[in-house]
């Protein structure tokens, strides 16, 4: 079964536009468990624009499913691993000043550092995952590298899609099934919504985990926070019919 682990960035950033606690993330986090959603992302950034460190230190004794937090491995941020101890890190390497994650992992040049993260946190009993590309040079050095899974960036893939979905999934359904060959868990994030989501869930039904957070929330301006959890894992159940 493919899980939902709903990003709760967009929450955390309509309250810092505003200040106080309102909506508070926690609260949002405990209620996206009971609707549903099979793990909770986050992804602090060094200036807090939305996930603080504090939050996720909040967000510890409330996250009962899988605890996924994402971020670029800074000293700061692999220190909150280590206290923190989630069920999942996933690397990514954002500039500083990235306003969201637009690129994967060049795991070639950067293998020594990530095997060293990567061994690190296998130490401590955390799954790990590298955001890469559908690239399978990266691919295959991931699984050099040791890392549990992958996080296959789908930007690219949502970009394409209204297009032609066909062209649009061929280089993830060769990326995900060169990594299933390898022994990696795949796991997918950036821009999926309710109308790609089912297209990329038929083509490789053996994802592991789909991260959603920008779309999710979005829509659930219109249906509501519940609705839409429950729309999105209805995603994950029903197969379209390929052409």
């Amino acid at each position: 079964m493919t899980k939902l682990s709903v990003n709760i960035n967009k929450i955390a950033t309509l309250r810092n536009a505003r200040g106080g606690n309102i909506p508070d993330v926690v609260q949002v986090a405990v209620d996206c468990q009971l609707f549903g959603a099979e793990g909770i992302t986050v992804h602090p950034r060094p200036d807090q624009r939305h996930i603080r460190y504090s939050d996720v230190f909040d967000l510890q004794a409330k996250v009962h499913t899988e605890f996924n937090i994402e971020g670029n491995p800074t000293p700061e941020f692999i220190s909150l691993i280590q206290r923190i101890r989630p069920t999942q890190v996933t690397l990514v390497p954002d500039a500083h000043d990235a306003i969201t994650s637009n690129a994967g992992w060049d795991t070639v040049t950067h293998k020594d550092f990530l095997s060293d993260l990567v061994n690190e946190f296998q130490s401590m009993g955390v799954r790990t995952s590298i955001f890469v590309d559908a690239n399978p040079e990266m691919i295959r050095m991931a699984s050099q590298i040791g890392t549990d899974r992958i996080e296959l960036y789908t930007g690219p893939y949502a970009e394409a899609y209204p297009a032609d979905p066909q062209k649009a999934i061929a280089p993830y359904l060769e990326a995900a099934t060169l990594a299933r060959n390898l022994g990696l868990g795949i796991n997918a994030g950036h821009d999926l919504n309710l109308e790609n989501l089912p297209w990329l869930f038929t083509h490789i039904p053996w994802i592991k985990e789909v991260s959603i957070g920008h779309s999710l929330i979005s829509d659930a301006l219109y249906l509501g926070l519940e609705n839409s959890i429950k729309a999105y894992k209805n995603c994950l159940k029903e197969p379209v019919a390929k052409v």
